[in-house]
């Protein structure tokens, strides 16, 4: 299972710096992070830390998928539509409705990416994921990694050596 989350930075000093980093969907300056889980979010797989905010989710995870297999399957939401081997909801047709099976499909997606989204707030609860990164934007992805640790040990899939 696939999902991305941004996590708000200070603005860069520097005009062309500013502008890679500049998310037009949250019109702010941004970090980008995509988290791979397994179903049920047992385990953290992969995590891409530190995306320029203006990357999109589509194009992080096709820079990802060529560390798995060629014929591995994935799940995502809508921001990873159009994906090779990847399942997404059904988005709504223009002028028309979902039909029921449709519907029922993506209510059995969104209950298993419910425990992705679960995952994510873990991470979240530290805080420097959630508010804007005052620090250096190097420092950022050490960071995160650590607290991804830390979220593996509570959630019991990183046992350490007694």
């Amino acid at each position: 299972m696939w999902i991305a989350t941004n996590s708000e930075r200070e603005r860069p000093k520097d005009n062309k710096e500013q502008q890679k980093y500049f998310s037009g969907k949250k019109k702010r300056h941004t970090f980008k992070s995509q988290v791979i889980s397994l179903p049920n979010a047992k385990d953290i797989v992969d995590i891409v830390v530190g995306a320029k905010g203006s990357t999109s989710d589509i194009s992080l995870f096709r820079n990802q998928q060529q560390r798995f297999a060629s014929q591995q399957s994935f799940k995502g939401d809508k921001g990873y539509q159009g994906g090779k081997n990847i399942s997404t909801p059904h988005k709504k047709p223009r002028k028309r409705e979902l039909s029921p099976e449709q519907k029922s499909e993506n209510k059995a997606l969104s209950g298993e990416r419910i425990f992705v989204e679960h995952l994510i707030r873990l991470i979240k609860i530290f805080r420097i994921a959630s508010e804007r990164f005052r620090l250096h934007s190097p420092v950022y992805e050490q960071i995160i990694l650590t607290v991804c640790g830390l979220v593996r040990l509570r959630i019991g899939s990183l046992i350490l050596p007694t």
